[in-house]
């Protein structure tokens, strides 16, 4: 556990780059945002829980918000392309969920689990050059996760 302390990504740090499949087959990478916009990348458990689908649909929600930003919305969790071809299908999300099987990206950016058993939520705000701008954790406040990107994303000094 200690070395998911040491090797948590935070602010001010590089975000590490990845490639995954999205819902629809097609591979999604950091390094396809960069030098363009911001990206809101926010790790969640599992497909259709319940606090997973209220955090997922209040991205939803707030997407044109986030395209008003000029920002792109992402989603990761270890479910399958199948499970969230599903997921954004039956919730209609507009944004590409990252299937990341063998959380190999999960340990990379150091996202915490919960009681040691549950996939951590955390949302990570990166600006164009790659940098972690902000960070939001919580496992119950799943709609702050939006409110934080939102109002990190509309402050006038942002960096």
């Amino acid at each position: 556990m200690g070395f998911r302390t040491k090797d948590k990504v935070d602010v001010g740090s590089k975000a590490p780059e990845f490639a995954l499949p999205s819902q629809s087959g097609e591979m999604v990478s950091l390094g396809d945002f960069l030098g363009e916009k911001p990206v809101v990348l926010f790790f969640y458990p599992k497909d259709d829980t319940p606090g997973c689908t209220k955090e997922a649909c209040a991205f939803r929600d707030e997407y044109e918000r986030f395209k008003e930003l000029d920002a792109e919305v992402m989603g990761i969790s270890s479910d399958s392309v199948e499970s969230h071809e599903r997921f954004a299908d039956k919730h209609k999300l507009p944004f590409p969920l990252l299937s990341d099987r063998g959380e190999k990206v999960r340990r990379i950016y150091g996202v915490p689990n919960t009681f040691g058993l549950f996939p951590g939520r955390v949302t990570y705000v990166i600006d164009q050059q790659g940098i972690v701008r902000h960070v939001f954790s919580s496992q119950i406040g799943v709609e702050r996760h939006v409110a934080e990107a939102v109002s990190f994303l509309s402050a006038p000094n942002r960096k």
